[in-house]
């Protein structure tokens, strides 16, 4: 039992990574499920394919590994944050499809919530903004939608999770319906200040609270994977959402370290330490990880659309076959058509939070073709993590110079990408050796709460770059390019 099985289910795929008891990754496994789109603005999952991808992809890398679940000494589990599942508590069944983090359906209600005053209540209770992005207005959604679930979660029926719980829910049979405070934090209906679930929200919301899961600090005893669905009893230890997962990975342990995501969306967190920053500039607050019921907070800013803007290159405008292509032709693309595009696919999130506005090109001419194009693609990524930089900024004193930012996500494979964002943010980018950091965060939950990994000054020092990106754009090019930016950006939000 010289391993570590970490479970990374996210928005589309479920991943299974094993680490060793040196941290190596020795095997993994992933498969990507379908993405359903009801209507405008509206993402779901099934939650059968969530559950039915990680059993596969675990006993998957388990095989590559050459290994039996008795090898396994504990499971940690990260996942895609917000997105909602309400399952009966007897079958498991979930009464409808999960509504995913980018699904923007309640827009209306919460803008109703706005108009009542009610998002002060909200902002100061959650550290998080009265918008369709969390958990908490998907959740009333549900209840008020499907026939009959208010008064059979009344009756105690139904069960409420994040990805989190409804896996561990299945894991141990039913057994464990919990989560952790990182997950809670995101659902707009936890207390982050007190510890709790906020009976006022909830109240607000007309949810009862029976359906909500218990909420364990990130390393705790969330219970025990049942024998029949990967072939031994292993405790799972660990739990995070994936950001803060990443966070620690990043082993951004210090007040004012700084890390940022770029998956399907972008996430960029700050270690606030123990202080609870209230945001001016509409970024989030958030409990970065919790050890011993004593949260560590951070600011946070949240991109909707990061790698999924590579992904709309391959599957909407068809000029890519696969994302290893973006990067070449982009450095193909003529220097004098500077295309701009901002990628408000699902509405724009911090520091912005316009949940109304779609995605719009700018500065197009009868050159502009594919490669302009992806160029603008990655480049937007860059803009809008300077966007998130500078709200962070201004909000917390405390972080003084632009630090150096640690970069992870499937995106961070571009050295063109992370170039530019050097140049753009004009500070350097540190790119570590395991770019797995979502996966390493979890393992390193569950291994060191049994001893098998080091504690976390050891895991800081073992924290390794690959490289680092330095910035060397001009700066007077990177004004222009900063300001055009933002005039495009006001031009979306003004459509």
């Amino acid at each position: 039992m010289r391993h570590i099985l970490a479970i990374d289910q996210g928005t589309t795929s479920s991943r299974a990574i094993i680490f060793d008891a040196e941290m190596k990754i020795v095997a993994s496994d992933q498969e990507e499920f379908a993405q359903h789109y009801p209507d405008s603005g509206w993402v779901e999952h099934d939650p059968e394919d969530l559950w039915q991808t990680v059993l596969r992809t675990c006993r998957g890398a388990l095989d590559k590994a050459g290994l039996s679940a008795g090898d396994i000494a504990a499971i940690g589990i990260t996942n895609q944050r917000e997105t909602t599942v309400v399952w009966d508590k007897v079958t498991g069944a979930a009464i409808h499809n999960a509504i995913v983090w980018q699904d923007r359906r309640t827009a209306p209600y919460c803008a109703e919530l706005r108009a009542a005053g009610s998002d002060a209540l909200i902002t100061a209770q959650t550290g998080l903004l009265a918008d369709p992005y969390f958990s908490g207005t998907k959740l009333k959604w549900i209840l008020d939608t499907v026939e009959g679930a208010r008064d059979r979660a009344k009756a105690g029926d139904l069960l409420f999770g994040t990805v989190d719980s409804f896996l561990i829910w299945r894991l141990t049979g039913g057994k464990a319906h919990v989560t952790d405070a990182t997950n809670a934090a995101r659902t707009m209906l936890y207390d982050i200040h007190n510890g709790a679930w906020s009976s006022e929200i909830c109240a607000l919301f007309d949810i009862p609270m029976g359906m909500l899961p218990d909420v364990h600090d990130c390393d705790a005893e969330f219970g025990i994977c049942e024998p029949e669905h990967i072939g031994a009893a292993i405790p799972v230890l660990g739990v995070a959402g994936d950001q803060q997962a990443a966070t620690i990975g990043q082993a951004c342990f210090e007040p004012g370290m700084l890390k940022s995501t770029y998956g399907t969306g972008c996430f960029a967190l700050l270690n606030t330490g123990e202080t609870a920053v209230t945001s001016t500039n509409r970024l989030l607050t958030t409990i970065a990880y919790q050890f011993d019921g004593k949260p560590t907070y951070a600011l946070e800013g949240s991109i909707f659309v990061a790698g999924a803007v590579v992904q709309w290159l391959r599957d909407g405008l068809g000029i890519i076959k696969s994302a290893g292509e973006t990067q070449p032709l982009a450095e193909t693309a003529d220097p004098h058509d500077p295309v701009i595009l901002v990628p408000a696919f699902t509405g724009l999130g911090a520091p912005y939070w316009n949940a109304e506005c779609r995605g719009a090109v700018f500065g197009l001419s009868r050159g502009s073709g594919p490669a302009e194009f992806a160029r603008a693609a990655l480049e937007s990524v860059g803009y809008q993590t300077r966007d998130l930089l500078e709200a962070m900024h201004k909000d917390w004193s405390a972080s003084g110079a632009q630090p150096t930012l640690r970069v992870d996500g499937g995106m961070v494979a571009s050295d063109w990408a992370m170039q530019f964002l050097a140049d753009i943010i004009d500070a350097p980018v540190d790119r570590p050796e395991i770019t797995e950091t979502t996966a390493m965060g979890v393992a390193w939950l569950a291994g060191q709460k049994v001893g098998l990994f080091p504690d976390r000054a050891g895991f800081a020092e073992n924290w390794a770059l690959e490289r680092r990106f330095e910035p060397a754009m001009e700066a007077a090019t990177r004004d222009a390019k900063y300001a055009a930016w933002q005039r495009a950006v006001a031009a979306t939000l003004q459509a």
